[in-house]
């Protein structure tokens, strides 16, 4: 993974938040918690974060959600787009041990141990944390409201994080070749 934001970088943002964009609009299970729901996007996002990096990470999401919400509800809910955003930009952290391996075709129990931490710590900083408190100051949300919700969301988002993710990641890797994989003939 290179530091720079490269042009494929960009270009792998922008595919991202979009497929986030309708994910995020159109594929989703509701929960009994109210405006919460189980979201495949974040699977989504958390592929792209840990191939991408941290920045490549919060724009997709942050993206994908704000348009989301300003398209069904004509104004995004900043709070969760942030906390989306932030999310992502933690898995993305991951990226630096996983992209690497990845591009070499290799998505081994290493790499799935340190992705499933990194989407765990993510989310519950993001859902726990970020949310609720952003909540709670933006736009002075119930206490007791905003936590029962951070709990569900973190509790169903890195679920889809860690599966889907885990799937897309293995899926990626296994369209890559190793080095020292091809020989040639004689």
């Amino acid at each position: 993974m290179n530091s720079k934001f490269s042009t494929r970088t960009i270009v792998a943002t922008g595919l991202g938040a979009a497929v986030f964009f309708v994910l995020f609009t159109y594929v989703k299970v509701p929960s009994p918690i109210p405006e919460t729901s189980l979201q495949t996007a974040y699977g989504v996002s958390s592929f792209f974060a840990a191939i991408f990096g941290p920045l490549a990470g919060f724009l997709i999401a942050f993206i994908g959600h704000a348009l989301s919400d300003f398209i069904g509800y004509g104004s995004p809910w900043w709070s969760w787009v942030i906390a989306s955003g932030v999310a992502a930009m933690i898995t993305g952290f991951a990226a630096g041990k996983i992209a690497p391996a990845v591009e070499e075709g290799e998505f081994s129990t290493k790499e799935l141990s340190y992705f499933l931490l990194w989407v765990a710590v993510a989310n519950v900083a993001a859902w726990l944390v970020v949310a609720p408190v952003l909540d709670i100051v933006m736009y002075a949300e119930p206490v007791k409201t905003v936590f029962v919700q951070g709990i569900a969301a973190a509790a169903m988002d890195a679920i889809v994080s860690g599966i889907l993710g885990s799937v897309l990641l293995k899926a990626y890797a296994s369209t890559k070749t190793g080095k020292g994989t091809l020989s040639r003939d004689n």
